[in-house]
């Protein structure tokens, strides 16, 4: 079996005859051919020009090399909502939305809510979308990411401050009702980073390049800050630093510290709230 698309090949037969995955390749085919998944059953018969055979096959080839999908068509789709992705940012990952849902069932009418780290805007631009009364803020030190976030706000609709900032650097005097973060939590030399689609998404936005607490430990620490009395710190991090982070939640005296399982039973998300003062 080729994992070249040939010309005069027809749409039928591209979907009975490749190396990737069926659903991997019913995307690269609707991208590649500009049709909608009914398309491809309308147009069954139709045939690839050389132009369409070409890039096909260099989707392919970049997807069996490993690249991830939404990177090759430069979109994923997260709460519901359709997110333009590239190098610069993490790829949306459906567990993330557990931290939109704890979110939301904290975030008091017309609240303030900060998303650090945001990358390419998803949980924030959630957030805006769904409660259009809140005030969210978000930052990232990247200048790449928040040009995508940018971008992921305004085709969605959702009013998103942007603030280029090294975790808390750039926030003054700011007091928010509630901050999420989905922070870099994957260890130095982890062998997850040399694995799958990670190898391909931004290092910096996957690893602190140390314990994979640093950048949580930091959040923690300077969150009560910027937070008003009894207001939630939610923080999603690996399957298996629930523990630690509920540790550090504890000794800098929050309250009602807990962690929140996934759709897999993984302990995901874990917060507190600021002590009342």
């Amino acid at each position: 079996m080729s994992q070249a698309a040939l010309p005069g090949a027809t749409v039928a037969s591209l979907q009975r005859q490749s190396l990737l995955d069926p659903v991997d390749n019913r995307i690269l085919l609707c991208h590649a051919l500009g049709l909608s998944r009914m398309g491809l059953i309308t147009q069954s018969e139709r045939t690839l020009t050389e132009d369409e055979a070409a890039r096909l096959s260099a989707l392919i080839a970049r997807r069996l090399a490993g690249e991830p999908v939404a990177y090759l068509i430069g979109r994923r789709e997260f709460y519901g909502l359709d997110f333009a992705v590239d190098a610069n940012v993490l790829i949306p990952r459906p567990e993330t939305e557990l931290l939109v849902e704890l979110a939301l069932e904290r975030l008091p009418p017309r609240g303030r809510v900060l998303d650090m780290g945001t990358g390419s805007g998803a949980i924030a631009v959630a957030l805006a979308h769904t409660r259009p009364d809140a005030a969210v803020t978000a930052l990232d030190v990247s200048a790449g990411a928040l040009a995508v976030a940018g971008r992921n706000a305004a085709s969605n609709g959702a009013t998103v401050r942007l603030l280029q900032s090294d975790w808390f650097g750039a926030l003054q005097d700011d007091i928010f009702d509630l901050i999420v973060s989905n922070p870099p939590y994957i260890a130095s030399g982890d062998r997850h980073l040399s694995e799958g689609d990670l190898r391909f998404e931004p290092a910096g936005a996957l690893t602190d390049h140390a314990d994979g607490l640093s950048a949580l430990r930091r959040i923690v620490g300077g969150a009560p800050a910027h937070l008003v009395p009894g207001g939630w710190l939610l923080m999603e991090h690996g399957y298996d630093q629930s523990d630690a982070v509920q540790a550090l939640l504890t000794a800098g005296g929050w309250q009602d510290v807990q962690s929140w399982h996934d759709l897999a039973g993984i302990a995901r998300v874990t917060g507190g709230r600021a002590a009342l003062r």
